[in-house]
C-alpha cells in the first residue's frame, strides 16, 4: 500500500523547489494534493502534469482570506485535510546595516506568520478527520546564526519554536507537528537569491561536500506525513549533509 493513500494534503510554495518535489512524491504515494503558490504559471503546469489528484490554487500565505479560500477549495475537491506542509518561504540576504524594516517585515509575514496562519486555518479540518500531520519547513538557520540573514534567521528560529508549541496543543487531537531543517539545497530560491560566495562556503562546510537535492528533503517530508512517523511530534528533522554535526 502507498504511504499516503487516501490522504489530502496542502503544500505551500509548491510551484518549484522543495514544494514541487513534495507534490510529486505525495501524488506518487497516493495523496490528493492542493498545490499553492504565488507563481501561477508554474503551479498550474505542475498540477496539470500530476493529473486528477492535484489541484493548484493561487495563494499568498501571509493573507488570511487566501488561506480560507485554499482550505475551502481543498475540502470541496478532496475532503478534509490530513496533511499540511508549510513550505513557502523567502530569503533576503543583506548585511545588517543595509537591511530595511520592510525586508524584515516581508520575511516575517511569509516565513513565520504564514506558518501560523496555515496551522490556524487547517486545524479544524484535521480535527474532522481525527488525525493529521503538519510539517513546517524551517532551516539549519533555525539552529545557528548566519551573517547577512538576520530576518531569515529570526523567522526560521521562530518556526522551530512555534512547531513545538503547536505539537503540545494539537496532540490531544492526534495531530502531529514537526519541523524539517534543510541545509544547502539546490532550488530556484538558492540559485537566484543567494550569493555564489555563500553557496560555495555552504558546500565546503557540508561534510558530504555537495548541496542537497529537493527530492531528498521531500522524502523526509513524506516520512513525517505518513504513519511511519506516527510517534514523532514536536521534533526537528535535519536534512543537511552533516552540516550541523
Amino acid at each position: 500500500m502507498k504511504k499516503l493513500e487516501n490522504k489530502v494534503a496542502i503544500i505551500t510554495g509548491a510551484a518549484q523547489g522543495i514544494g514541487a518535489a513534495c507534490a510529486r512524491r505525495f501524488v506518487e504515494e497516493g495523496a490528493s494534493v492542493i498545490l499553492t503558490d504565488i507563481n501561477e504559471d508554474k503551479g498550474l503546469k505542475l498540477a496539470a502534469d500530476l493529473g486528477e489528484k492535484a489541484l493548484f490554487v493561487y495563494h499568498d500565505v501571509s493573507n488570511r482570506s487566501d488561506w480560507e479560500r485554499v482550505l475551502k477549495a481543498a475540502e470541496k475537491q478532496f475532503g478534509p485535510v490530513n496533511i499540511l506542509v508549510n513550505n513557502a518561504g523567502i530569503v533576503i540576504q543583506k548585511p545588517f546595516d543595509e537591511a530595511t524594516d520592510e525586508d524584515f517585515h516581508k520575511t516575517y509575514m511569509v516565513n513565520q506568520f504564514g506558518v501560523y496562519l496555515g496551522m490556524k486555518i487547517c486545524l479544524d479540518s484535521m480535527r474532522k478527520g481525527k488525525r493529521g500531520s503538519i510539517i513546517n519547513v524551517s532551516s539549519t538557520s533555525g539552529f545557528r546564526g548566519k551573517a547577512g540573514l538576520i530576518a531569515y534567521n529570526a523567522s526560521k528560529f521562530a518556526v522551530r519554536g512555534m512547531t513545538k508549541s503547536a505539537a503540545l496543543e494539537f496532540a490531544p487531537y492526534n495531530i502531529r507537528v514537526n519541523s524539517v531543517h534543510p541545509g544547502f539545497i539546490h532550488t530556484p530560491m538558492t540559485d537566484d537569491f543567494i550569493s555564489e560566495t555563500y553557496k560555495q562556503k555552504a558546500i565546503n562546510d557540508t561534510p558530504l561536500k555537495r548541496g542537497g537535492e529537493a527530492v531528498e528533503v521531500a522524502n523526509m517530508i513524506v516520512f513525517l506525513a505518513s504513519e511511519d512517523a506516527s510517534f514523532s511530534t514536536g521534533s526537528e528533522f535535519i536534512t543537511d549533509g552533516g552540516r550541523l554535526a
